[in-house]
């Protein structure tokens, strides 16, 4: 079999391809009409290889050849892009037909740049820290007055309040300043008492005392009022003359089983009333309000004593 060039139409060495080719075009090879190899109406659209001219403005046409830069872009320089074109592979069909691409949404970074708005994000960002930082202070702030209301701190430093009728306390200093005190002169004197002065030493007001204590039937009843119902310590300050004594105490009508000890603690001489001044107290119970508390010398008690003065103090005591 003899082989050489037959020409460009002989079938064993038909080659689809040969009219881009200059010698292609030599042996008289043709472009297929109609259109060919899937570009649909090609045929006016063929150059051979070498033949475009970059850079000038083709012919205007209502279809754009394959391979052509679209007329908005003519005018331009080569190698600088279109945003308006594409490749005519990626329009239906393969055609090279010009279209016009919706335009792309670009992002509000500002000046035709896409991006996120870096901007925004950094004045949010912003604000969270200082909401935080805010929120750590206050409740900063709050924890201290907490700690401070609940006392858990040591070294804060408590207040108090002030009244003008303060509340006795239950201190067991035997202070007497915060409940009642009477001169026994100033209580209701009943069965031969009266008052006097002539013994030396009596704490009372003016240094007057009762006397006339040490016979039955004689007593002095004191009316008092305390806040509360309650314990109390009563305080009797009177003088013996260097021996014991003793006195029945009634309270709101009720007469205690345990009576006043006068007992000599000054240590007094017989007979020497001026140096047997002192005190003695008894526990009592007492309501809230007004109260009376009475010292009587009954029938078995040894009442040779003289009266000076009473007071109370809050809670029982001893002193």
């Amino acid at each position: 079999m003899t082989s050489g060039n037959n020409g460009a139409s002989t079938p064993e060495d038909d080659d689809p391809f040969g009219y881009l080719y200059a010698d292609g075009q030599a042996n008289g090879a043709q472009p297929p009409s109609g259109g060919g190899y899937g570009y649909p109406n090609s045929v006016n659209r063929v150059r051979s290889v070498g033949q475009r001219q970059y850079g000038q403005q083709q012919p205007q046409s209502t279809t754009t050849p394959y391979g052509q830069v679209p007329q908005q872009q003519a005018a331009g320089q080569y190698g600088q892009p279109s945003a308006h074109y594409a490749a005519p592979e990626t329009f239906p069909g393969g055609g090279g037909g010009a279209t016009t691409q919706s335009p792309q949404p670009s992002y509000s970074g500002g000046g035709g740049r896409g991006g996120p708005n870096t901007k925004g994000l950094l004045i949010g960002a912003i604000a969270v820290v200082a909401a935080v930082v805010i929120g750590i202070g206050i409740a900063m702030a709050g924890g201290d007055d907490d700690k401070g209301a609940s006392g858990g701190d040591a070294s804060s430093t408590p207040t108090t309040s002030q009244s003008s009728d303060p509340t006795p306390s239950n201190s067991s200093s035997g202070e007497a300043a915060e409940l009642p005190k009477a001169d026994a002169k100033t209580m209701r004197l009943e069965g031969g008492t009266s008052v006097a002065s002539s013994v030396k030493g009596a704490q009372a007001d003016g240094g007057v005392y009762v006397q006339g204590f040490n016979q039955v039937g004689a007593s002095v009843t004191w009316s008092v009022k305390v806040p509360k119902d309650g314990k109390y310590t009563l305080y009797t300050g009177y003088s013996v003359p260097g021996k014991d004594a003793t006195a029945t105490l009634t309270i709101n009508g009720t007469a205690s089983s345990t009576p006043v000890g006068m007992d000599n603690y000054a240590k007094a001489p017989e007979g020497d009333y001026e140096k047997g001044w002192t005190k003695t107290y008894n526990w009592v119970q007492l309501n809230e309000g007004a109260n009376t508390v009475k010292l009587s010398c009954e029938q078995g008690n040894q009442c040779d004593a003289l009266l000076d003065q009473a007071w109370l103090v809050n809670g029982w005591v001893k002193s």
